[in-house]
């Protein structure tokens, strides 16, 4: 059992670590998607040869800049936290973890440092085809950034391509096709992308809005209202079909997650899905804080078996099957698992003692019957289980996940409606007079914000206790170092990050009020 220095230990890197990921997250959706509007405006211009297209896009091209710049620098201190705070994950699967970080440092960053100088100063220098390449480059290069990050996150979530090493008690890869290919990092992928391009597309609509209230190019206004809601409505379609897939994975792979984030206590069959609900402050079991009652919840009857199993009679196991066992359905303990979870723990310290001492014949046998199918199987798949010491910390917060969640949900929804009203308007030439949709254009800005930090909430926030599921769990993962220096660093870059935050806004405003410019770079 952890003491209470250990636990505030734990909770204050969970936060450094959430603080910059959150920030870090504001940044990349608006640079995954606005590089591909960027791209797609060029590509406009190139085969129009319409030098308004030029104007567009060099105006969106510079809040591009503005944004990928301060965005590096979250991203950067993120990936160093993994060894200054989370120093036993990084021993233990860095071999794994490493390689799609090592591939995103050095293919991904380096296409987007070269290219982007080309993108930004190279204009009236190349011929226009290569600069139209750049560009693009520029654009794949950020999204292939996003890849790699992604795919080392999906192995989090659900770890294949790998096999443990007693010898020197590491995660070693044996697949890497394996680990990018994996359902759960394709479809991580495209759901993360597409949302960002979402978000990207409705800040496009957003400042052209603005425009328009102000009555000031109009015609640019028009130009990019049109394609980010084209843009965005085939992104948002795209983000609901890849966010169902996602769905799945996490139902067959992080069970206790989808029973948090649709707050399902006692699984059945034909399992209702959630759509709106109200969590009241009231504790649905006295043990544990995190499972919360409804004041009140409004089901539809069946989908999400469908949902999670393609099958709508299927049985959806709640968080009580999870942890008391469901004998019926298959479903195991998680006291059983925790039991486990010890015997794996027991048996590779059986060996590393054997081995210590010498007893050579003692420690080719435990080797032999920790790396068997049938122990892999049985015991060592429930590794992490030999950490937990309440059954309870297995256990998510159900209004974080659940909210996050619908959230989510709700606003993808919204979304949908406000690209076909921002699309209709603009082509029957009405965009102008529809003084109170241009001002929602703008709040939603905010909005679709706040539906991709939903997203990485519920990601994050739902796995828990876990940093690789059933594997290890944060208790094992942290770096033993002093609380009082994670806090300091906690609020210094709580400072940092805000100050960064701040200076974009300003300089991001600023371009904005000054608007596109001429060849010539007058108003």
């Amino acid at each position: 059992m952890l003491d209470g220095i250990n636990v505030a230990l734990v909770d204050w890197s969970r936060a450094q670590f959430a603080l910059t990921a959150m920030y870090h997250w504001i940044f990349v959706p608006l640079t995954l998607g606005l590089g591909i509007l960027v791209a797609i405006m060029e590509t406009l211009y190139v085969k129009t040869g319409n030098p308004e297209w030029k104007r567009i896009t060099r105006f969106w091209m510079t809040l591009f800049g503005i944004n990928f710049a301060i965005g590096v620098a979250t991203g950067i201190i993120l990936e160093f936290e993994f060894g200054t705070n989370w120093s036993n994950y990084s021993w233990f699967v860095g071999d794994i973890f490493g390689a799609p970080l090592a591939i995103e440092g050095i293919l991904a960053f380096f296409m987007e440092s070269t290219f982007i100088a080309i993108m930004f100063f190279g204009w009236n220098k190349v011929s226009k085809s290569f600069h139209l390449t750049a560009t693009w480059l520029t654009a794949i290069g950020a999204n292939l950034s996003a890849l790699w990050i992604l795919v080392a996150n999906a192995w989090m979530q659900k770890p294949v391509g790998m096999v443990f090493n007693p010898d020197t008690a590491r995660m070693e890869m044996t697949s890497f096709w394996e680990v990018l290919f994996s359902p759960m990092a394709v479809h991580k992928f495209l759901h993360t992308t597409s949302s960002s391009f979402v978000l990207a597309a409705i800040f496009v609509i957003g400042i052209s809005s603005w425009y328009i209230l102000k009555g000031r190019d109009i015609v640019f206004a028009r130009k990019s209202i049109v394609l980010g809601a084209v843009f965005g409505f085939i992104a948002i379609i795209y983000t609901i079909f890849t966010g169902d897939s996602s769905a799945r994975d996490v139902a067959h792979y992080q069970p206790m997650k989808f029973a948090a984030f649709e707050g399902l206590y006692n699984g059945s069959e034909g399992a209702g899905l959630v759509a709106l609900g109200l969590i009241s402050q009231n504790t649905a079991d006295p043990t544990n804080e995190n499972l919360k009652d409804f004041t009140v919840k409004i089901e539809i009857p069946n989908i999400l078996s469908y949902m999670a199993f393609l099958n709508w009679n299927a049985f959806v196991p709640g968080i009580n099957d999870l942890i008391k066992g469901n004998e019926k359905y298959g479903v195991l303990a998680a006291a059983d698992k925790i039991i486990r979870g010890k015997i794996a723990i027991e048996k590779l310290k059986a060996f590393k003692e054997a081995k210590k001492s010498g007893q050579i014949a003692r420690a080719d046998s435990l080797k032999t019957e920790i790396m068997s199918p049938e122990f892999q199987k049985n015991y060592f798949s429930y590794f992490g289980y030999g950490y937990i010491a309440d059954v309870n910390t297995l256990i998510p917060s159900v209004a974080f996940a659940f909210y996050s969640f619908h959230i989510m949900v709700v606003l993808g929804m919204y979304f949908i409606f406000f690209f076909l009203m921002a699309l209709f308007y603009t082509i029957k030439g009405k965009i102008h007079k529809k003084k109170t949709f241009l001002r929602i254009a703008i709040w939603t800005i905010p909005l679709a914000y706040l539906a991709s930090q939903a997203g990485w909430v519920l990601t994050e926030v739902g796995r828990q206790p876990w940093v690789i599921q059933d594997l290890m769990p944060t208790m094992a993962a942290v770096t033993k170092i002093s609380v009082g220096a994670v806090q300091v660093t906690f609020w210094l870059f709580a400072i940092i990050f805000t100050t960064l935050l701040i200076a974009e806004l300003k300089i991001m405003m600023r371009q904005i009020k000054i608007g596109p410019k001429t060849e010539g770079g007058a108003k």
